[in-house]
């Protein structure tokens, strides 16, 4: 046991920071679920960016959800002064005795400094990283702890480690994920599969897109992809962001198609989609937010895995498979760069062959019964 591990009975209110992306954020689900269990007593709240808030609202844990806009910065210094201020305001008015930070973001440093709180805990740098072996980082909290030095941990395991850097140690049955649709979500997605036909379980749900298109398979063989499982009796409904290059890149794959498919891009929220996707048979995507809300849905997982790394980034405790090139030439990945060279293309997952992706695919609709996950 630790020899300064914390005294949960003094903590009233905690906050935990995970200024992130939204699959980074759904990723700190288990550590809110398990701080609950652990100390029933403490008011737990969350600071996130606004457009990530959909990832933690509704979690059963969690009493509050702040946010920071990014918008702010572009609204002229005033108005981002008065926000900025606004916010500390109410994160000052709630006292918090414990902090919890999860990324090497320099606003949780001073954030932490400005709020006084009684035990404080981020992780550290391995070396010179990011500003984390700074003065003021190590300053900040009283509590860090380290990132493995040469392996890959996965994230949901990594943010658990803040709560074991303060004696806290969770249990297997409280890691996994937590991601709540809300009934105004539910019923919208029961509305749309009326209006299409499509029945609970009896459709494939493929999300093609990432937000980092390097991550992205090419159109031409999401295409070929969706009309053998078409061939098999499958049904597909398609999601994508309302961007304009997701809603390119759907537009590219149905141009490609020779029957009509269900394309709801752009038509769905945060909270609709994981209602969706906990619907259907199966999610087929790449490394991305949809892919750890599928998982988070227990919605059996075929993921394509390119530069990112799947031991780090991949579907958490839920049945899936993992995709990945079996070709000598790719050795290189996972890389963790923006394309070949930082080109934003990536051969290792644009040539990934489609047969390879469906004999995923059907492993997986096979075993559903079985509880296994194995890479592909």
């Amino acid at each position: 046991m630790l020899a300064d591990a914390i005294d949960l009975t003094t903590v009233k209110r905690a906050l935990v920071i995970k200024l992130r992306h939204h699959g980074d954020v759904l990723l700190t689900s288990p550590v809110f679920q398990t701080l609950k269990n652990h100390a029933p007593h403490i008011e737990i709240d969350a600071l996130v960016y606004h457009d990530t808030r959909e990832m933690l609202t509704g979690h059963p844990s969690i009493s509050n959800v702040f946010t920071i806009d990014r918008e702010w910065k572009r609204m002229g210094l005033v108005t981002q002064t008065r926000s900025e201020f606004g916010l500390y305001r109410k994160l000052k008015a709630r006292n918090y005795d414990l902090v919890i930070h999860l990324t090497e973001h320099p606003r949780g440093a001073w954030l932490t400094r400005l709020l006084k709180p009684k035990y404080s805990v981020a992780q550290r740098a391995q070396g010179i990283n990011e500003g984390r072996d700074s003065r003021l980082w190590k300053k900040s909290f009283t509590h860090t702890y380290p990132s493995p030095r040469a392996t890959f941990r996965h994230t949901v395991e990594s943010n658990l480690d803040a709560l074991r850097r303060l004696g806290i140690y969770p249990q297997a049955t409280e890691k996994k994920l937590v991601l709540v649709p809300g009934d105004e979500a539910e019923k919208k997605v029961e509305s749309l599969m009326a209006l299409h036909n499509i029945s609970e379980k009896k459709f494939i749900h493929i999300h093609p897109t990432s937000r980092w298109f390097f991550k992205t398979w090419p159109a031409e063989k999401f295409a070929q992809l969706i009309l053998e499982i078409g061939k098999a009796g499958e049904r597909v409904v398609l999601t994508a962001a309302p961007t304009s290059d997701e809603r390119e890149m759907v537009a590219a794959i149905k141009r490609l198609l020779k029957a009509p498919v269900v394309d709801l891009t752009g038509s769905l929220t945060l909270k609709e989609l994981a209602a969706l996707t906990a619907r259907a048979r199966a999610f087929v995507g790449v490394d991305s937010a949809p892919m750890h809300m599928a998982a988070a849905m227990q919605t059996p997982t075929v993921v394509l895995f390119g530069p990112s790394g799947e031991q780090h980034w991949g579907p958490w405790e839920v049945k899936h498979r993992i995709v990945v090139s079996q070709d000598p030439r790719h050795t290189c990945r996972p890389c963790g760069n923006d394309g070949c060279g930082g080109s934003k293309v990536s051969e290792c997952l644009m040539e990934l062959p489609v047969s390879q992706v469906q004999a995923a695919l059907n492993d997986l609709l096979a075993s559903e019964t079985m509880g296994t996950s194995r890479a592909a």
